[in-house]
């Protein structure tokens, strides 16, 4: 993976984490000698990509969650042929950070694997997806929509707000978890008798090689991963792309709770001004925000929040989160080089 810019490597390289339900990514950059984003090289100078397990601590337990965050880091330096002595900053953006004491765990989990010069950033996950579409600059508002969904919205003197992403138990409806949960409760009201047939039956029972809607049961409380449920995803769709009622209203759920999400980050933070016209970037990132063929559900969640806000600007990353989460890192390093007076 060399390129021109391998010899940056010398003078320090950043580690981007991208830590979801489903799976960990880590990107290693070169300290890239620019001071304004709107410079970066494309393509950008990726040095080595690891990709590992689940790193979500709620999901896997701290253990399994801090070994796959050190093993998917030790693997990227590995791979680009390094040591951890030149990392010069880690940005972390994982699912599951979701309060000041999650950071702390995460830091003190990290800070013993760098040298103490080293600029540690623990964030939920929602921060490198939207640093994938401002290419590092925390400002506007992300939809996170893949095993699981959050909202959360940053506005340029520091405040945040989020919505969702408080997981299935509690309701992320609009997450791939939620909307395939809900496609399996349909297929078992029908087959009891408490709700209408639907074409979902036979689709799921066919993929996932069960003969009765009665083995669906033992089926889904197999294996509690979350990611397992919400791989369903795509036969809710083609069910509804089809022109089944009953899946059709389950992705206008999700849709309706997707872009409730965003307009309530939005509405907290005044992201589009007082008067709702101003312009603002709404990054949407995840498996479910995906186009297909006649069911786009990323299109009418952008199509909800125009009609409240007409200044929304839906930007799909030409990055991946892991990127974004090292793009991060290194406007934050650039900051502080120009607060102390050098670039």
């Amino acid at each position: 993976m060399g390129s021109e810019f391998d010899c940056c490597s010398s003078e320090g390289v950043i580690l981007g984490v991208d830590g979801g339900a489903t799976s960990t990514v880590c990107v290693c950059m070169p300290l890239l000698p620019f001071s304004d984003h709107r410079h970066f090289p494309d393509p950008l100078p990726i040095l080595a990509r690891a990709v590992a397990g689940c790193s979500n601590y709620n999901s896997v337990g701290e253990n399994a969650a801090r070994e796959t965050l050190e093993q998917v880091m030790a693997e990227a330096l590995s791979k680009a042929g390094l040591n951890h002595s030149v990392v010069r900053a880690v940005c972390l953006g994982i699912s599951g950070v979701n309060h000041p004491t999650d950071q702390e765990m995460f830091l003190n989990w990290i800070r013993h694997i760098f040298p103490g010069h080293v600029k540690i950033h623990v964030e939920n996950d929602a921060v490198a997806a939207l640093a994938s579409g401002t290419m590092g600059k925390l400002h506007g508002c992300v939809l996170i929509a893949g095993t699981g969904c959050i909202a959360y919205g940053f506005r340029d003197d520091g405040r945040e707000a989020r919505a969702a992403g408080a997981g299935p138990v509690l309701g992320d409806w609009g997450s791939g978890y939620g909307i395939a949960a809900q496609g399996l409760t349909a297929i078992v009201r029908a087959h009891d008798g408490r709700g209408p047939e639907t074409m979902l039956t036979n689709c799921v029972l066919e993929t996932l090689h069960l003969s009765s809607p009665d083995e669906i049961i033992g089926w889904t409380y197999a294996d509690s991963s979350w990611a397992r449920i919400a791989a369903l995803v795509p036969e809710v769709v083609s069910c509804a792309e089809a022109g089944d009622q009953i899946a059709n209203d389950i992705l206008n759920n999700a849709v309706q709770e997707l872009g409730m999400s965003v307009k309530a980050v939005v509405q907290r933070l005044q992201l589009a001004g007082e008067d709702g016209n101003g312009s603002f970037p709404v990054v949407m990132v995840g498996g479910v925000l995906e186009a297909n063929k006649i069911w786009d559900i990323g299109k009418e969640v952008i199509n909800s929040i125009l009609k409240t806000y007409p200044g929304a600007s839906p930007i799909r990353p030409k990055v991946e989160p892991a990127i974004g989460a090292a793009l991060f890192a290194w406007n934050s390093l650039m900051k502080e080089a120009k607060a102390n007076g050098r670039r």
